[in-house]
């Protein structure tokens, strides 16, 4: 059925229903031009993957490309570049998507192609040996040949250890080596369906004129029975771990630290609270740290706090930093530490919430002019456990947040003196020239 249950408040308009199947279908009319952006998102990413055949996720992503039953290899792209439009697709811990955006004419030609993909897949043996080498080039150019993704690589590791998110999503070089054809054929088997997948349309349509469409291509499609998404706790911590990484490849020393929180979908006040912190502390360069540390006392050349909810499983806030000359990265991690503690102590003022949280209220606005933003936006939040109601609401709840929920969020879970669950985990990025002294201070070797 048509959902017409969301508030009055709401910032797209949304319309959803769902089909026999059990496919879910979401709508967000924007009648400003003829065209269309087209999602579907699968419940399934990195973090589902068989252990020992890591990237197996994002490999599938690349073999979506490689061919059906009724198209060959690449023709799918081909077909989307010449009526005009444009397509990729990307994969996370939580989901794996698929998109094209194209003119309003030539959308029910895209939900055929993209249900022929999600049942018929067939790629031929040269194409599935020739993907992985381009996998593997990927993995080399973008992670092995790049000290800074090495190392924040093994910080995840380190932080989320046990678990799968751990695990980088492109996969560990000697796992993406060795699976077939066999292996990921069952993983597709496994996970793609229309009952594990959402189809999120944004533009120049309605429900009405979308349901229709849909029934006739991905309705065809039969429902699976999906196995549960099993995944392993984060054992708590029992002491502190810092990485330290020197290499000739860095220029700039550099502090990166990274804190566990909840899901989003577990503690939605807190993750709201953790929104306007972030805003507060790293929104621009009047916001707190850069102000503090940067302008004021003169000890950063760069500063920021980034937090992520978004995650079926657990999220994290990041702190980081470049010294300014002549400061440790001890000496700065102290200060950054103290910025937070102030808080803990003597809270934020109402007006850094009330500034913060309009910022925050503009950004929605902003978003509706936008074509493939509020198909993300939806994307995103429905893969990791939020619902409708929780995207089309987002300002007014964000405006209920108080000075008093981002204090008690932030002692909870950013609080260097006790941390929640697990330990955070700090890393050093040292020029290859220069020793960092535990002390504070740079050696010349």
């Amino acid at each position: 059925m048509l959902n017409s249950s969301l508030a009055s408040a709401a910032v797209f308009n949304a319309e959803s229903f769902t089909l026999d199947n059990g496919m879910k279908v979401v709508v967000i009319p924007n009648h400003r031009a003829p065209v269309v952006a087209h999602m579907v998102w699968y419940q399934v990413g990195a973090a589902d993957e068989p252990q020992g055949l890591s990237g197996m996720a994002h490999y599938f992503e690349h073999l979506m490309f490689k061919g059906t039953k009724k198209l060959e290899p690449g023709e799918f792209s081909r077909i989307v570049k010449s009526l005009g439009g444009r397509d990729n697709a990307f994969t996370g811990q939580d989901y794996t998507a698929y998109f094209q955006t194209i003119a309003v004419e030539h959308l029910e030609s895209m939900m055929e192609m993209e249900a022929d993909r999600m049942a018929n897949l067939d790629v031929p043996a040269d194409h599935f040996a020739s993907e992985k080498n381009v996998v593997i080039e990927e993995r080399r150019q973008r992670t092995e040949n790049d000290p800074r993704s090495l190392f924040f690589e093994q910080m995840k590791s380190a932080l989320f250890i046990n678990h799968p998110y751990g695990t980088p999503i492109i996969g560990w070089m000697d796992e993406i080596q060795k699976y077939e054809w066999e292996d990921v054929k069952v993983f597709y088997d496994q996970w793609y369906a229309p009952n594990n997948a959402t189809l999120v349309i944004s533009g120049d349509v309605t429900a009405a004129s979308i349901r229709p469409m849909a029934e006739r291509t991905y309705g065809k499609l039969k429902s699976k029975d999906l196995p549960p998404r099993k995944r392993a706790f984060v054992p708590p911590s029992h002491g502190k771990t810092t990485m330290t990484l020197r290499h000739e490849r860095i220029h700039q020393a550099s502090l990166n630290e990274i804190y566990m929180t909840p899901a989003a979908k577990d503690d939605k006040k807190t993750d709201l609270a953790l929104q306007v912190f972030q805003e507060i502390m790293s929104g621009g360069s009047t916001t707190r740290l850069y102000n503090n540390l940067v302008v004021e006392k003169k000890k950063a050349i760069s500063v920021s706090l980034a937090y992520r909810g978004d995650a079926l499983d657990y999220g994290t806030i990041s702190l980081s930093g470049k010294p300014a000359e002549g400061v440790s990265l001890e000496e700065l991690q102290s200060l950054l530490h103290d910025e937070i503690k102030d808080i803990i102590q003597n809270n934020v003022t109402e007006a850094e919430v009330k500034d913060a949280i309009q910022r925050l209220q503009d950004s929605a606005v902003f978003a509706r002019d936008s074509l493939q933003g509020p198909a993300m936006t939806f994307g995103f939040a429905l893969a990791i456990g939020k619902d409708i109601d929780d995207i089309e609401n987002w300002p007014e709840n964000i405006g209920r947040i108080t000075a008093a929920d981002i204090q008690k969020a932030v002692t909870t879970y950013l609080n260097p003196d006790k941390p929640w669950h697990r330990q955070p985990i700090t890393g050093f990025l040292l020029p290859k020239t220069t020793e960092q002294s535990p002390q504070g201070g740079e050696n010349k070797e």
